[in-house]
């Protein structure tokens, strides 16, 4: 079922489709809206969020609505996923249904017993997020952490994978940023040189509030962006649904929400259906949030590659991807960055 609908969605990509009879790839699933640190890039500092996590029914909607098409589900959004006391029950739940889960986390939590629980659940992929090599750097990024304890917690973590012979993806990302660019080289060394890491990413930054000019140029729509036909759909805590994370924080409106809509109502909504339109002409940069978002649209090749692979095993791809691209080894037009605008 899985691959039929992804065969779906490469059609409906390719054909430039605006109804789509096939259901998104990947979610991004904000389990919880609660958060112990305040950072300069998040969109919590302009975006108020409650305490408070996704109710049990908006989740496992999702979960059974999409369980013959979702491959792969980021339990992640403006929240800390250990804040959330039903997170592994949500991991586990996804794991009977046969959708991949992954999971980014702030690190301030990750003791050694929290450790453990985590290599024992079936989550597939983990995200230690590390933005700097410097003490001032990451402090200053990552207010309300420390350093040395974020950074013991995650060399155990991964001593911890590499002893149990785990299965578990390890990857430690940074964010890059104006005040941490030169700290790249030092943070790569450090991180691939641990074993039980998998992967270091170096991420683009994909929020507007450390650059609040950029955005993407005319030129840029050549091409349409690939969230709309292959996902990932953001679900907020209370359940509305965003076309991306993107549109939520640069304050779309959502298309729907879950508690009194199905999923493929919301997935071929009206307005959804308008974005689609526009893409496919050309006119991306005719939808407000989509002319001033900092996401990077990957070149269409990518795209359809992503629809051929299994969802699970593309974000597994995505860092060498990106990295091999940014390091100049692939032509930089596969990932076509947003820019400064004038």
């Amino acid at each position: 079922m899985r691959g039929w609908n992804r065969a779906k969605l490469l059609w409906g990509y390719l054909r430039r489709r605006t109804t789509l009879r096939a259901l998104p790839v990947e979610y991004i699933v904000e389990t919880t809206a609660k958060c112990n640190l305040y950072c300069p890039m998040c969109p919590r500092e302009t975006h108020a969020q409650p305490k408070a996590d996704m109710a049990d029914a908006i989740f496992e909607r999702l979960v059974r609505e999409s369980a013959d098409s979702a491959e792969h589900m980021m339990l992640i959004g403006l929240g800390e996923p250990f804040m959330d006391p039903r997170i592994f029950d949500r991991i586990e739940f996804c794991h009977r249904h046969s959708i991949a889960t992954l999971l980014s986390t702030n690190g301030t939590f990750l003791d050694e017993r929290l450790a453990g629980r985590v290599l024992d659940s079936p989550l597939d992929e983990i995200t230690l997020s590390f933005d700097g090599a410097k003490k001032e750097t990451f402090e200053f990024y990552r207010k309300g952490a420390k350093f040395e304890k974020v950074r013991d917690n995650f060399v155990r973590f991964a001593r911890m994978k590499q002893e149990r012979r785990s299965k578990l993806q390890v990857v430690v990302q940074m964010v890059c940023m104006e005040g941490n660019a030169g700290e790249v080289g030092d943070f790569l060394a450090f991180w691939s040189a641990l074993p039980g890491v998998d992967q270091v990413r170096i991420k683009e930054d994909e929020t507007n509030l450390m650059r609040p000019d950029a955005g993407h140029a005319a030129e840029d729509w050549k091409h349409p962006c690939h969230y709309l036909w292959r996902g990932p759909m953001y679900v907020k805590q209370n359940g509305d649904v965003y076309p991306c994370c993107q549109s939520y924080m640069l304050d779309g409106a959502p298309l729907g929400n879950l508690a009194d809509q199905s999923l493929v109502q919301i997935w071929n909504s009206a307005e959804m259906e308008r974005m689609r339109r526009l893409h496919v002409s050309g006119r991306g940069g005719e939808v407000d949030v989509c002319s001033r978002c900092c996401t990077t649209i990957p070149h269409p090749a990518l795209v359809i590659g992503s629809l051929i692979l299994h969802g699970r095993t593309v974000r597994r791809l995505l860092p060498m991807v990106e990295r091999l691209t940014y390091l100049s080894k692939l032509p930089r037009r596969l990932l076509r960055p947003p820019r400064r605008m004038r």
